[in-house]
Protein backbone atom coordinates (compact mmCIF):
# COMPACT_ATOMS: atom_id res chain seq x y z
CA UNK A 1 0.00 0.00 0.00
CA UNK A 2 1.33 3.34 -1.06
CA UNK A 3 1.97 5.88 1.53
CA UNK A 4 -0.75 8.57 1.16
CA UNK A 5 -1.41 12.03 1.26
CA UNK A 6 -4.54 12.56 2.68
CA UNK A 7 -7.17 9.93 3.43
CA UNK A 8 -10.92 10.08 3.45
CA UNK A 9 -12.59 7.65 5.32
CA UNK A 10 -16.90 6.96 3.73
CA UNK A 11 -19.64 4.20 4.18
CA UNK A 12 -21.38 2.77 1.25
CA UNK A 13 -25.12 4.16 1.30
CA UNK A 14 -27.57 1.30 -0.38
CA UNK A 15 -28.43 3.44 -3.59
CA UNK A 16 -25.33 2.94 -4.36
CA UNK A 17 -25.33 -0.63 -4.87
CA UNK A 18 -26.92 -2.26 -8.85
CA UNK A 19 -29.03 -5.23 -8.48
CA UNK A 20 -26.03 -7.52 -8.44
CA UNK A 21 -25.80 -5.95 -4.55
CA UNK A 22 -22.85 -4.42 -5.25
CA UNK A 23 -21.23 -0.99 -5.33
CA UNK A 24 -21.87 0.19 -9.18
CA UNK A 25 -18.81 1.19 -10.67
CA UNK A 26 -19.71 4.68 -11.75
CA UNK A 27 -20.18 5.23 -8.50
CA UNK A 28 -16.36 4.53 -7.35
CA UNK A 29 -15.73 7.55 -9.64
CA UNK A 30 -17.72 9.59 -6.69
CA UNK A 31 -15.55 8.38 -4.14
CA UNK A 32 -12.88 9.50 -5.58
CA UNK A 33 -14.13 12.96 -6.67
CA UNK A 34 -15.21 13.65 -3.42
CA UNK A 35 -12.09 12.73 -1.66
CA UNK A 36 -10.08 14.91 -4.14
CA UNK A 37 -12.08 18.03 -3.44
CA UNK A 38 -11.60 16.93 0.21
CA UNK A 39 -8.08 17.04 0.22
CA UNK A 40 -7.85 20.24 -1.86
CA UNK A 41 -9.66 22.21 0.21
CA UNK A 42 -7.87 20.80 3.39
CA UNK A 43 -5.12 22.79 2.06
CA UNK A 44 -6.88 25.67 1.02
CA UNK A 45 -8.06 24.88 -2.44
CA UNK A 46 -11.63 25.81 -2.99
CA UNK A 47 -12.92 24.41 -6.40
CA UNK A 48 -16.15 26.38 -5.95
CA UNK A 49 -14.57 29.81 -5.30
CA UNK A 50 -11.81 29.00 -8.19
CA UNK A 51 -15.24 28.25 -10.14
CA UNK A 52 -16.52 31.55 -9.21
CA UNK A 53 -13.66 33.03 -10.53
CA UNK A 54 -13.68 31.48 -13.80
CA UNK A 55 -11.02 28.61 -13.43
CA UNK A 56 -12.31 25.56 -13.87
CA UNK A 57 -10.86 22.28 -12.70
CA UNK A 58 -11.47 19.10 -14.99
CA UNK A 59 -10.38 15.86 -15.02
CA UNK A 60 -8.92 14.77 -18.69
CA UNK A 61 -8.00 11.31 -18.29
CA UNK A 62 -9.84 8.23 -15.80
CA UNK A 63 -7.65 5.05 -15.12
CA UNK A 64 -9.08 2.60 -13.17
CA UNK A 65 -8.68 -0.74 -12.35
CA UNK A 66 -11.05 -2.33 -10.06
CA UNK A 67 -9.53 -5.27 -7.69
CA UNK A 68 -12.91 -6.22 -5.73
CA UNK A 69 -16.10 -5.00 -5.06
CA UNK A 70 -17.77 -3.04 -2.03
CA UNK A 71 -21.34 -4.18 -0.68
CA UNK A 72 -24.23 -1.97 0.86
CA UNK A 73 -22.57 -0.90 4.73
CA UNK A 74 -19.58 -1.17 3.76
CA UNK A 75 -16.66 1.17 5.22
CA UNK A 76 -13.67 2.11 3.19
CA UNK A 77 -10.99 4.35 2.84
CA UNK A 78 -10.02 6.58 -0.02
CA UNK A 79 -6.17 7.21 -0.33
CA UNK A 80 -4.61 10.00 -2.61
CA UNK A 81 -1.16 11.31 -3.28
CA UNK A 82 -0.34 13.69 -5.82
CA UNK A 83 1.81 14.94 -8.04
CA UNK A 84 2.27 18.00 -10.89
CA UNK A 85 3.19 15.50 -13.61
CA UNK A 86 3.97 18.59 -16.06
CA UNK A 87 3.48 22.49 -16.53
CA UNK A 88 0.09 21.62 -16.87
CA UNK A 89 -1.08 18.59 -15.61
CA UNK A 90 -1.59 17.09 -11.95
CA UNK A 91 -1.90 13.39 -11.25
CA UNK A 92 -3.92 12.06 -8.60
CA UNK A 93 -3.02 8.57 -7.22
CA UNK A 94 -5.83 7.28 -5.58
CA UNK A 95 -6.91 3.95 -4.10
CA UNK A 96 -9.68 2.74 -2.04
CA UNK A 97 -9.19 -0.14 0.47
CA UNK A 98 -12.42 -1.66 2.45
CA UNK A 99 -12.19 -1.26 6.08
CA UNK A 100 -11.11 -2.99 8.67
CA UNK A 101 -9.46 -5.46 6.61
CA UNK A 102 -7.61 -3.22 4.20
CA UNK A 103 -9.22 -5.52 1.27
CA UNK A 104 -7.43 -3.43 -2.02
CA UNK A 105 -10.66 -2.56 -3.90
CA UNK A 106 -9.20 -0.41 -6.79
CA UNK A 107 -6.48 1.67 -7.71
CA UNK A 108 -6.74 4.76 -9.84
CA UNK A 109 -4.28 7.58 -11.72
CA UNK A 110 -6.62 10.50 -12.18
CA UNK A 111 -4.78 13.32 -14.51
CA UNK A 112 -6.29 17.16 -14.13
CA UNK A 113 -5.93 20.36 -15.24
CA UNK A 114 -7.33 23.61 -14.54
CA UNK A 115 -8.69 25.67 -17.26
CA UNK A 116 -8.53 29.47 -17.26
CA UNK A 117 -11.14 32.34 -18.17
CA UNK A 118 -10.12 31.77 -21.87
CA UNK A 119 -10.72 27.85 -21.44
CA UNK A 120 -6.96 27.53 -21.72
CA UNK A 121 -5.59 25.16 -19.70
CA UNK A 122 -2.91 27.00 -17.18
CA UNK A 123 -2.92 26.01 -12.99
CA UNK A 124 -3.11 28.80 -11.20
CA UNK A 125 0.42 29.68 -9.50
CA UNK A 126 -1.09 29.78 -6.13
CA UNK A 127 -2.57 26.14 -6.58
CA UNK A 128 1.40 25.34 -7.98
CA UNK A 129 2.59 27.00 -4.85
CA UNK A 130 0.31 24.76 -2.61
CA UNK A 131 0.98 21.64 -4.78
CA UNK A 132 5.00 21.69 -4.37
CA UNK A 133 4.75 22.68 -0.49
CA UNK A 134 1.98 20.23 0.64
CA UNK A 135 2.61 17.16 -1.70
CA UNK A 136 6.20 17.41 -3.29
CA UNK A 137 8.28 18.64 -0.72
CA UNK A 138 11.95 19.82 -1.98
Amino acid sequence: MRKHDFTLEMAVRDYECDMQGIVNNAVYQNYLEHARHECMKSVGIDFKQYTMMGVYFVVVRAEIDYKSALTSGDSFAVGLSLIKESRLRMVFYQDIHRLPDQKLVLKAKITATALNQQGRPEIPKEVEDVIRARFQPE
